[in-house]
């Protein structure tokens, strides 16, 4: 992994420690922006994929807390909210940080109390893949590689 590593805190909430303070943006993005939300992060990962292949991303990152901005040269990251709490970063490190924040979600037991409407039958991270897939109308660039 880059140097960002995530687990949950006793409200199962998400956290993250970095070894290098250039990448604690970027975890903070994560953790804010993304959530536990595994639909977004489907969203992060395909945006970087469709950029990485010589694409625009298949839509505009919306958000209330960070404005991000994916090219082939890196991604941007400023708070809205936190006067200069902004970073770059290079698309494969931030590639790699996503894939490791997918994993981390998608490896995450299920609340057991929770019901979910869609699909019940699978876990909930395939669930969502579904979901993605049926919003966008097309395979996620992912899967078969992460999932």
């Amino acid at each position: 992994m880059n140097g960002i590593r995530f687990s949950t805190d006793q409200y199962r909430l998400s956290t993250f420690e970095v070894d290098d303070q250039r990448l604690r943006v970027l975890g903070a993005w994560l953790i804010t922006d993304v959530s536990k939300h595994l639909l977004v992060c489907l969203d992060a990962l395909a945006m970087v994929d469709d950029v990485s292949q010589g694409r625009p991303p298949f839509e505009e990152w919306s958000s209330e807390n960070y404005a991000v901005s994916i090219t082939p040269e890196g991604v941007t990251l400023r708070n809205e909210w936190v006067e200069g709490e902004e970073a770059g970063y290079p698309l494969a490190e931030f590639r790699e940080a996503v894939e490791a924040y997918w994993s981390f979600l998608a490896g995450l037991p299920e609340n057991p109390h929770l019901v979910r409407e869609h699909r019940p039958d699978l876990p909930e991270w395939e669930a969502d893949l579904l979901n993605w897939e049926g919003k966008w109308g097309r395979l996620h660039p992912y899967r078969g590689r992460l999932f």
